[in-house]
């Protein structure tokens, strides 16, 4: 039995997926498009449609979220537009990019590879400062403070007492564009550094304003892809139906949780997502069947790793349990 070209195992997969993004969406502020492209490159689509994709399920995932965080107040305008439009401009550089490689036959191969390298280092980046996080902490106000006394004009005052040149938030915004475009990620898991680490922007507003950048600058990789056929909405669908759940549950246990009692299981997650890729490359080229199991194992199991620590460990903390085995093991 189908539904629109998916079976309904495959619909069922997808509606999970999209479930346990959710929840991270919720939680951390990040699309989960950096789990999705590489979920469908692994499951067999072509690069160009896992990136448009990718990106259509960010805006959609997005819209939502971005509401919330403007009703708390924990959006800086000034800061996302100038965000909107350098990032606007990358992900067109990025997509260009994309047809051109798939045009000469190894963008595959070029995205895969990108992949593997790019969560490699962001998640060996947030591993580092799970363990050490008081040195990490204290490399992430160095760099912003160094960042913030690079006086290049225009100068702007940012929402949090943060004053930093307008041309350094462009260029970030700019070199994230064209990341997002290439790879079909909304840029949140890279913003989110950039933003907290680089420029010295407060975590609440971060967030928020990560957010409201990617629904609008999803909404344009989305429909640019979407003019080239390379969206497919029956996937993209499936999994908005999903997230729509797992936000509402990420979100609620933003209240409850500290986000940093968790990170080590985020980089878990991202470095998951750069072996899974390797996996399914080394699988591809060399005719070894039982990589591509493994790469569809970390990368869906990664997902539910950590989707589910999030859950248990707002459990804990409703029932004021920091003693049990399960909720010690969440939470350090």
């Amino acid at each position: 039995m189908e539904f629109f070209g998916l079976t309904l195992l495959m619909v069922g997969l997808f509606i999970g997926f999209g479930l346990l993004i959710g929840i991270l969406f919720g939680f951390f502020g990040m699309g989960g498009s950096f789990l999705v492209t590489p979920a469908l490159l692994v499951l067999g689509y072509p690069s160009t449609v896992a990136v448009g994709s990718g990106l259509a399920f960010v805006f959609g995932t997005s819209v939502i979220g971005a509401l919330r965080h403007r009703h708390h107040g924990q959006v800086d305008y000034k800061l996302a537009l100038i965000m909107i439009v350098a990032m606007t401009i990358g992900i067109e550089a990025g997509k260009s990019v994309v047809f051109f490689l798939d045009a000469t036959g190894i963008a595959d191969v070029v995205i895969s590879i990108a992949y593997i390298g790019l969560l490699a280092v962001v998640g060996l980046f947030t591993l580092r400062d799970a363990w050490n996080s008081e040195g990490s902490d204290s490399t992430g106000r160095n760099l912003s403070d160094w960042v913030q006394s690079l006086h290049l004009p225009p100068m702007v005052t940012l929402r949090g007492n943060v004053r930093i040149s307008g041309t350094i938030i462009f260029a970030v915004g700019f070199v994230i564009g064209v990341l997002s475009g290439f790879l079909g990620v909304g840029g949140g898991f890279l913003l989110m550094p950039a933003m907290m680490y680089g420029l010295g922007v407060p975590a609440a507003i971060a967030v928020g304003t990560d957010i409201l950048q990617i629904t609008i600058s999803g909404a344009f990789g989305a429909f640019r892809y979407a003019q080239s056929g390379s969206v497919v909405l029956p996937v993209v669908g499936a999994l908005l139906a999903g997230s729509a759940l797992g936000a509402r549950i990420g979100a609620g246990a933003t209240q409850l949780v500290e986000e940093d009692a968790i990170k080590g299981y985020f980089a878990a997650m991202l470095l998951a997502g750069s072996v899974a890729v390797a996996a399914k490359e080394l699988g591809a080229a060399y005719g070894i069947g039982i990589l591509n199991t493994v790469s569809v194992g970390l990368i869906f199991g990664a997902a539910i790793l950590v989707s589910g620590a999030v859950v248990l460990a707002a459990i804990c903390r409703l029932r004021n349990d920091s003693t049990g085995t399960v909720c010690q093991l969440t939470t350090t």
